[in-house]
């Protein structure tokens, strides 16, 4: 009875003073067409990408921008020949001039990713951009999506301006996983604080970033994080704490194309990063498996055991904590036109991603953590500052 009064308070909490985080409604600002359309450059990190470009390259070259710009696809040590599909598609589609570049193996300090970006902004930085647009390479855009990106960023005011990618849910795993990731991102980074100047929320979405080159400059960026696994949070924060506006939501016309048919494939999405989202450290892991259990497992469980020993207190508790939780997922299902039975089974969707942070310092203590596309980075130095 009292784990689900605690749990039933946590999740009133949640709802009330999280930043209600379980809207879905920040979307891009308001936004007025600039008199004058700023340069801006593309930068796509690309390792091992030849399977998704074709849905997601040709969005880019083909941007509705009135201004100049200029897409740098930076092969990242490929060995499926992303290089030469980027060129075919290039040649087979035209738009946005096309520069395609490899930067060698990253030197000691840095990830893979973070190596590629620092070479195509260095070769960006030689057309002077206003802005620079970090996407990856599993991203498609509407063929708006720089305009609006841009028109936001000058509105607002933001020196950094992120979308969080519609990402793909098809199969059944896609279903239970993926909007239940967005939905835990929201609760650890509520979206109306990110944009909320002093606040200390900061964080990012790595697949659309639209960053202003003089911000990048000021925070060091990507230097200052080199070694961040988690680089989007990373990114943000760099940023915010040199005093830029930045602010995320959620995208309507940005999509991941990258599929995650296999339970096993969502599993290392998450785990290759869990544990450096909490900086490697034990007491974190250790609070924050407790912190799941009460929140997400206690309230089934109190109810259940309450009808099993005819304890009504405990199937009142744990029913309404239940009910809560279901209530504040059901908007994030509705954003990705899901059925809404899917939300009483976020329990166990929780005690996966449970079960996959354990696994993520289980594999970092085995040094084979943050595993991704062939490098593994045993000690990833995640973020700048510290979070909310």
């Amino acid at each position: 009875m009292w784990t689900a009064a605690g749990s039933l308070a946590a999740w009133l909490w949640l709802l009330l003073c999280q930043g209600f985080f379980w809207r879905t409604d920040v979307r891009l600002p308001p936004r007025t067409d600039p008199e004058d359309w700023p340069p801006v450059c593309v930068v796509v990190p690309a390792r091992d990408e030849a399977e998704v470009l074709p849905a997601s390259l040709p969005s880019l070259l083909l941007q509705d921008y009135p201004g100049r710009a200029e897409v740098f696809l930076v092969d990242d040590g490929s060995s499926d020949g992303t290089g030469e599909m980027a060129h075919e598609l290039a040649r087979r589609h035209g738009g946005l001039p096309l520069t395609v570049t490899s930067p060698g193996e990253p030197p000691a300090g840095w990830t893979g990713k973070l190596w590629a970006v620092r070479h195509g902004i260095g070769l960006a930085r030689a057309r002077a951009p206003e802005y620079l647009l970090l996407t990856d390479a599993d991203i498609a855009h509407a063929p708006d999506s720089l305009r609006q990106l841009v028109a936001a960023a000058r509105t607002g005011g933001f020196d950094l301006v992120s979308q969080m990618a519609r990402l793909r849910v098809a199969s059944l795993w896609e279903r239970l996983v993926v909007p239940a990731f967005v939905y835990f991102f929201a609760q650890l980074y509520p979206f109306r604080r990110i944009g909320v100047r002093g606040a200390r929320t900061a964080a990012a979405a790595g697949g659309c970033v639209l960053l202003r080159t003089e911000a990048a400059e000021r925070a060091r960026i990507p230097d200052a994080i080199r070694q961040a696994v988690i680089d989007d949070v990373a990114l943000a924060r760099a940023v915010k704490g040199g005093g830029g506006h930045i602010w995320l939501g959620l995208a309507e016309r940005v999509d991941s194309v990258r599929p995650y048919p296999r339970l096993h494939d969502l599993w290392r999405m998450v785990s290759r990063s869990a544990y450096a989202q909490l900086r490697h450290n034990p007491l974190l892991l250790t609070g924050t498996v407790a912190g799941l259990v009460l929140v997400y497992l206690v309230p089934p469980v109190a109810l259940v055991a309450g009808l099993a020993t005819g304890r009504t207190a405990a199937v009142v508790l744990g029913g309404l904590a239940w009910l809560v939780m279901t209530g504040t997922y059901v908007p994030m299902l509705r954003y990705y036109g899901q059925p809404l039975w899917l939300a009483p089974l976020l329990p166990f969707t929780a005690f996966l991603y449970l079960l996959m942070t354990v696994d993520s310092a289980v594999q970092h203590y085995r040094g084979r953590g943050a595993a991704w596309k062939g490098r593994t980075y045993a000690r990833p130095d995640a973020v700048v500052g510290d979070e909310t």
